[in-house]
């Protein structure tokens, strides 16, 4: 049997890309358990399964950009090859390509991690253009448990407590996780 793929294995590699979520073909290779080369294969042989919007080969500025900002892809800085990105709905149409058990868990995983990420989003969104403030406090309780099911599977329980803060342009968000022991 392989391996488990756990949410966080995904959410860790996520990038974001001209406005969305993607990941990029390395990581989408490492999750699935086979080589780059096998999911580009896959993506050369189907080519009318990966329309515009599904995969986008990066720009040079944009190689940089993942290489200095994301520790895990330090290995693309001397590559000569330009990386590709799979969007969700490209990394959909990879799963009906590669079958296997660990692709079925794979999927899976993608699937949750970028469905939370939307939610996440959506709610932040609600919070920031809500001028009512029991549904901003509603909003910002929404968003601090979709916060916990992102991050909580990594933090360390102990009985004291562990906060979250993320600062977007408009919006600073604090999340305070209180646990016992």
């Amino acid at each position: 049997m392989s391996e488990l793929i756990k949410f966080s294995d995904v959410r860790d590699r996520v990038v974001r890309l001209r406005d969305q979520d993607v990941l990029l073909d390395a990581d989408v290779a490492q999750l699935y358990g086979v080589e780059t080369k096998e999911v580009n294969k896959a993506v050369r042989n189907n080519p009318d399964k990966f329309p515009d919007g599904y995969i986008f080969e990066l720009q040079q500025s944009e190689k940089q950009y993942v290489v200095e900002n994301f520790h895990h892809l330090v290995r693309l800085k001397f590559s000569p090859v330009t990386p590709k990105a799979f969007t969700e709905k490209g990394l959909y149409m990879l799963a009906t390509i590669l079958k296997s058990e660990r692709a079925t868990q794979t999927t899976i995983a993608i699937i949750e991690a970028f469905a939370k990420l939307r939610k996440l989003s959506r709610t932040i969104g609600e919070m920031s253009s809500n001028p009512d403030e029991f549904k901003q406090k509603t909003l910002m309780q929404k968003s601090g448990e979709i916060m916990a099911d992102l991050f909580g599977e990594d933090m360390q329980t102990t009985d004291t407590e562990t906060e979250i803060e993320l600062n977007f342009a408009v919006l600073k968000l604090k999340h305070t996780i209180k646990r016992k022991k």
